[in-house]
């Protein structure tokens, strides 16, 4: 189904106006539709399965970027967060990129690493080649465990062994196991080839196994997106596109180069992914730390993003980073606004959400610099976080945009203007 992500004149429409017209383009029934407008989708006894001391369910705003095309598919991408500034910034950069025809995506194969940690052993190197000569019987030991996912065309591929002669216990060695996992996530599967080979690699090696569990640094799990913007397309009033483009490659640079920007910078991108993440119940934890373990792979943490100019003048950026998100399993088939999430998106694989995640934390990335290429990051920032401001200062109904109107005049956010504004003399 073609889904027109444009989204016109969407923040002036009131939520229910919204959720209407998402629910239009995404072709979501009548009974979807009252799950995303209720304020109850996960049930008590739904949540009571899910984790464990279950009292009560939390709720976080739920909202959709528009705007983003993506290998010419226009998608609607649902985003969960607390934090002002996101969804627009991530929304206009994404109608910025269309001028440029859109964002372009790739993705290596759903390939998850599980380590089998061995100990006490004084030859590694030796036990290293013997377990790479068993190789084929580990990897149809593992494979036995799981014939569903060998049905779907995954299962371990190939095992690889890493080698430490010198550590505070001696020397170890610990063995990945390579495994597809088509569309899951695949802790579950990951673990439990892990365990299933650890007596057999005990005896094949004379050691002990200790760990048995996944990498969350899954950089064999990748996904790509590249984005193009023309210099007329950045243009704003006080700023030419030229130099919009500069200041965005300048600010680059000092997270290529500084940690400490770095950080901040990767979070940027992460302001991205992660309600996307949120969204489709997978886990954000996870994400961010194969996130931020690729991101110091060089032994230096550096910018997750490249923002370079094109020969002709345009800025160029790309992204390249591990996601381990998946379809199916876990809170993605069972939370109900997670199935949802991934209906409006209309994604028909795990490769394909992490290929959509990426491109929302470039675009986020790309509006995060913009901002500190121009006017400032708290400008644009605090404006949409007056809202909040307002609510905390007491302001009920017409109020909040009446309050939120006079903050933006004085360009004063602070909560106790607020409140002095709020109890004090109206305007006749």
């Amino acid at each position: 189904m073609a889904i027109d992500s444009t989204l016109p004149n969407f923040r002036s429409l009131s939520p229910e106006e919204r959720l209407a017209q998402v629910c239009k383009a995404a072709g979501l029934d009548a009974s979807q539709h009252a799950q995303l407008a209720g304020p109850g989708a996960l049930s008590l006894e739904t949540a009571n399965g899910m984790i464990e001391n279950v009292i009560g369910t939390f709720q976080l705003p739920m909202a959709v970027a528009g705007y983003f095309q993506i290998n010419g598919k226009d998608v609607i991408v649902p985003m969960v967060v607390e934090e002002p500034s996101i969804v627009a910034a991530a929304s206009f950069m994404a109608k910025l990129a269309r001028v440029g025809g859109g964002f372009h995506t790739s993705s290596t194969g759903p390939l998850m690493r599980a380590q089998v940690q061995v100990v006490g052993i004084s030859d590694p190197h030796g036990a290293r080649l013997a377990i790479l000569q068993r190789k084929n019987e580990l990897i149809g030991l593992a494979n036995s465990r799981d014939k569903v996912l060998l049905g779907l065309g995954g299962g371990c591929r190939d095992i690889e062994v890493q080698v430490f002669p010198d550590t505070p216990r001696g020397p170890m060695i610990v063995a990945h196991l390579i495994v597809d996992v088509r569309d899951a996530m695949g802790a579950n599967t990951v673990n439990t080839m892990a365990e299933s080979v650890a007596e057999r690699v005990e005896i094949i090696t004379g050691g002990k196994v200790r760990l048995r569990i996944l990498s969350n640094l899954a950089d064999l799990r990748l996904a790509r997106a590249y984005v193009r913007y023309s210099p007329d397309t950045l243009a704003t009033k006080e700023y030419s596109g030229e130099e919009v483009i500069d200041g965005v490659i300048e600010a680059y640079l000092l997270a290529a180069i500084d940690p400490y920007r770095a950080a901040t910078h990767n979070k940027g991108v992460m302001n991205g992914i992660d309600p996307v993440i949120v969204a489709t119940g997978n886990d954000w934890r996870a994400v961010e730390a194969g996130a931020h373990a690729y991101a110091a792979r060089s032994g230096r943490y550096s910018s997750l993003t490249i923002w370079e100019k094109a020969e002709n003048g345009d800025l160029v950026g790309t992204i390249e980073m591990p996601m381990a998100v998946g379809l199916v399993g876990g809170a993605t088939k069972t939370h109900p606004l997670a199935r949802l999430a991934l209906r409006i998106m209309d994604v028909e694989s795990a490769q394909e959400l992490a290929e959509i995640a990426v491109a929302v934390g470039l675009a986020q990335n790309m509006g995060a610099l913009r901002a500190l290429a121009t006017e400032g990051i708290q400008r644009g920032h605090m404006t949409l976080h007056a809202r909040n401001i307002a609510l905390g200062a007491g302001a009920t109904g017409g109020d909040v945009d009446w309050l939120v109107q006079k903050m933006i005049t004085s360009m004063d956010f602070r909560t106790d203007f607020a409140k002095e504004v709020l109890n004090g003399p109206r305007d006749a």
